[in-house]
């Protein structure tokens, strides 16, 4: 079902998305409340949603949803930070709305959309119980600059990697994250994490040190690698062709990380369809690092994690629960 007050856009989403075979496009509605009584009627298996619509905004209307009727959203807006409220609400991908005066970027668009709600039909919708971001896990603060972790996520990786880092200290040795996301919600990210975690967060430029209880979040049009320095990890983002279908890639910075921590790093892999990041996760663990995988009851979409354990790249799975605890194990053994 697509949800959008703009009959034309409505018009060109659902004509655009209902001509892959696969799709058959149930129902639209122009605002919340007209949404409402078609889900009930119609029963879609994903619903698109605008963010911004009279009588109820999208952010609203999908905190209201999902107790009822939980199904996968996926948000369509312009570039706002507000996408990022809807995916904490309940929703489980967005995609940025496009310049409907550009014949390109609406083709572009509605591929996008197509390969979205597949992956929507599949995934899981659920909410993880709220936790005081303030009860953090105390460990010991660790001096080895050498120390370091990398993060790896697609579909639902934003509310995911935020479950994780809220409940870790500045004591933590610096962070490293690939997400797959579109450019501009890159920084909105990082500066949304900064905001609501103990954590320096801030988006990753060529020439970054990694300093302790600092995240650098990867571009989202550039790969992301990193390289040791004396004694500490530097930054180097780029341009480049998609590595398993991704820019940035999470094989990319997972295979410099091998190569340039060994056996200092902890690697991560979290929700996201595909299998971007397994190779590099094996490298990884193969250089002697500690390697987690976010287990499939709490994965929204189950692939990438699930490629990783299947290849033996995972040394340990977790629920995204467990995964902050465990990062603490895993420092404390060396």
């Amino acid at each position: 079902m697509v949800v959008d007050d703009s009959v034309v856009f409505r018009e060109v989403l659902s004509r655009g998305i209902s001509s892959d075979l696969n799709i058959e496009v149930v129902a639209t509605a122009k605002d919340p409340y007209d949404a409402r009584d078609k889900i009930i009627e119609f029963e879609p298996d994903v619903m698109t949603c605008d963010v911004e619509m009279p009588k109820m905004n999208g952010i609203e209307f999908i905190k209201r949803l999902m107790p009822q009727y939980p199904l996968p959203v996926i948000v369509v807006s312009t570039v706002s930070s507000m996408v990022f409220d809807a995916m904490n609400a309940g929703a489980i991908d967005f995609v940025t709305k496009p310049d409907v005066r550009s014949v390109k970027n609406i083709e572009a668009f509605i591929n996008e959309m197509i390969l979205k709600v597949k992956i929507a039909s599949n995934a899981k919708v659920f909410h993880l119980k709220s936790v005081d971001p303030l009860q953090k896990i105390m460990g010991n603060s660790y001096t080895n600059g050498s120390r370091i972790i990398a993060i790896g996520a697609s579909t639902g990786g934003t509310e995911a990697i935020y479950n994780v880092l809220k409940h870790l200290p500045g004591s933590i040795p610096g962070i490293v994250i690939v997400q797959h996301i579109p450019p501009d919600f890159s920084r909105m990210f990082a500066e949304r994490l900064n905001n609501s975690t103990a954590l320096k967060v801030k988006e990753a430029r060529t020439g970054d040190y990694l300093e302790k209880g600092q995240v650098l979040v990867a571009p989202g049009d550039r790969h992301m690698k990193i390289k040791k320095v004396g004694g500490k990890y530097r930054t180097e983002c780029f341009e480049g062709d998609k590595v398993n279908g991704h820019c940035p890639s999470v094989d990319v910075l997972f295979e410099s990380v091998a190569k340039e921590a060994g056996h200092q790093a902890i690697g991560i892999i979290l929700t996201g369809m595909g299998y971007d990041g397994a190779k590099g996760l094996l490298s990884m663990r193969r250089k002697g690092a500690r390697t987690i995988g976010q287990d499939e009851g709490s994965s929204v979409v189950y692939g990438m994690p699930k490629v990783a354990f299947n290849i033996g790249a995972v040394e340990k799975q977790a629920s995204l629960q467990q995964i902050p605890r465990l990062i603490y194990t895993l420092l404390d053994e060396g």
